[in-house]
């Protein structure tokens, strides 16, 4: 058996993301050659392609036992650390690969993807900066790169970056997908005949597809085109409604577990413990204005963004999920503990974050599940609720595209509206529980009556007036990662109130279900 061809066979299987033949073809040559480090790496990587991230942790620590500075097995156990949330393991592992070889180019693009994560722009800015003088113009870089300047708010500097990419790249699908992001095509149609070229050539795979549809979408409605807008956000959204085969009934049941779970429960069993620091969770549906609501209360001087965080919702599926559903036994079990592992748990990530307020915004949308979770664990916390016109937010949703695995719901019209019915039920349940400690801010209203409902919530913050909360655009110090990320560095606006009249003729079957 010549393992160098076994070995490069496994690599091509990698390479499509066949993990299972990986796995199998690995465990057997391994048996073969018991201490080859290279053999444990690649075990891991197909552990982790396949979510399975603590068994590729403990594959890599074996291909580092037996070899300490194999670089590739150091590098990919601090992504498989930072897969499951653990960033100071990553942080250390990352720091160690590039302190041996400061030129690992994968390392350093790693590590800048993980400041990124918890908003640390200016180091991951550095170092994306630093991989570049190792590849000059490497385009994986300069996207991400761009992507950086974008979420702090220096669009002269993105649009920079991304020019030099067409430059020499003009067919890069995703930088047309950014630049179609920042500029208004009723005023600038620089790259729209492009990608109209773009879209129409054979070769384009699917996810190719989905990027220029959404902005060809995107720049169609700029120019009140709203026809040919639904056209290319339709076969966006098939493709993705076709690539998920997304069940909606999965949330139905999650959602009557989670009702049922708090029924006949104590909920005055508050936990005594917990950190004095205050959360302010920021929910409701994705795009009901929680992208700006955070924006708003963290330009507050004793406020730290902390942006939309996936922590409460690893926990949550850590102690609590048990076959897609919420334990309730699992709940009462934690609740009759003297100690708060729900709150330590969050903390310990949290303080990753390295920051000096006292108050601080998790804006994750649908933490609006948990909010008897947060209720209970966090006993300290504020609550906010962003509602929006159904039929505006169910239309936002459809036109933009949500990488997170949470949002499989949100390429089919039908999915959409039922999900928002779902919420809004969910919703209507949590306020019989808990009405005066959830703070409801109506979109429509904010945007109408700026100042009075700005300091309304900022009151139910138990935060002094701030008068800088009234330019949050101005705000540099939250940086965005979402797709609101354009809307919310502009001043309040009304132009999307109502933006639905102008799809009624084509997603009457989703508005109608609402």
């Amino acid at each position: 058996m010549n393992l160098i061809t076994e070995t490069q066979k496994l690599q091509n299987y990698l390479k499509i993301q066949d993990y299972k033949t990986v796995v199998n073809g690995c465990e057997k040559l391994i048996k073969k050659f018991p201490n080859n480090p290279f053999l444990f790496n690649l075990l891991g990587l197909a552990f982790h392609g396949s979510g399975k991230f603590l068994i590729a942790i403990d594959r890599y620590k074996k291909a580092l036992d037996l070899d300490l500075n194999f670089l590739p097995a150091m590098n990919n156990i601090a992504n498989s650390y930072k897969a499951i949330g653990n960033f100071e393991k990553a942080e250390n592992y990352y720091s160690k690969v590039i302190k041996i070889k400061p030129n690992y180019f994968q390392a350093i693009n790693n590590y800048a993807n993980l400041k990124t994560l918890i908003y640390e722009y200016s180091t991951a800015i550095e170092l994306y900066e630093k991989a570049l003088v190792i590849k000059e113009n490497d385009t994986t870089i300069l996207f991400s790169l761009a992507n950086a300047y974008h979420a702090i708010g220096d669009i002269n500097k993105t649009k920079e970056i991304i020019l030099k990419i067409l430059s020499f790249d003009p067919e890069h699908i995703s930088t047309h997908k950014l630049w179609s992001s920042i500029v208004n095509y009723s005023k600038d149609k620089a790259n729209l005949n492009q990608m109209k070229n773009l879209i129409l050539k054979n070769k384009l795979s699917n996810s190719q597809i989905v990027d220029l549809s959404f902005a060809l979408g995107k720049a169609h409605e700029d120019l009140k085109e709203y026809e040919s807008s639904f056209f290319h956000l339709k076969k966006a959204n098939l493709i993705k409604e076709k690539e998920y085969n997304y069940n909606i009934e999965d949330e139905e049941l999650l959602i009557d577990s989670i009702k049922n779970s708090f029924e006949d429960l104590n909920l005055n069993n508050e936990k005594k413990i917990f950190e004095k620091r205050k959360a302010i969770f920021i929910c409701g549906m994705p795009r009901s204005g929680t992208t700006l609501v955070e924006q708003i209360i963290a330009s507050h001087k004793d406020v730290f963004g902390a942006g939309e965080l996936i922590y409460l919702q690893r926990i949550v599926n850590k102690y609590f999920i048990n076959e897609k559903k919420l334990s309730k036994n699992k709940l009462a079990d934690e609740i009759e503990l003297s100690s708060n592992n729900i709150n330590q748990d969050y903390f310990k990530m949290i303080n990753y974050h390295k920051f000096k307020e006292n108050n601080f915004t998790d804006k994750a949308p649908q933490n609006f599940r948990w909010i008897g979770l947060i209720k209970l664990f966090f006993p300290n916390s504020k609550i906010i609720y962003c509602k929006r016109n159904a039929k505006d937010n169910c239309l936002s949703i459809y036109k933009n595209f949500f990488a997170s695995d949470d949002m499989k719901w949100a390429f089919n019209e039908k999915n959409i509206a039922q999900y928002y019915n779902l919420h809004l039920n969910l919703m209507e349940y949590w306020k019989t529980k808990f009405d005066q400690q959830i703070y409801e801010i109506n979109y429509e209203k904010l945007v109408s009556n700026k100042e009075d409902e700005i300091k309304k919530m900022i009151k139910f913050c138990d935060l002094d007036w701030d008068p800088i909360c009234l330019n949050h655009h101005k705000n540099k110090k939250t940086p965005i990662k979402t797709v609101s990320i354009s809307q919310a560095r502009e001043p309040v606006y009304k132009s999307s109130v109502n933006s639905n009249s102008n799809y009624e003729n084509y997603l009457s079957k989703m508005f109608d279900l609402l």
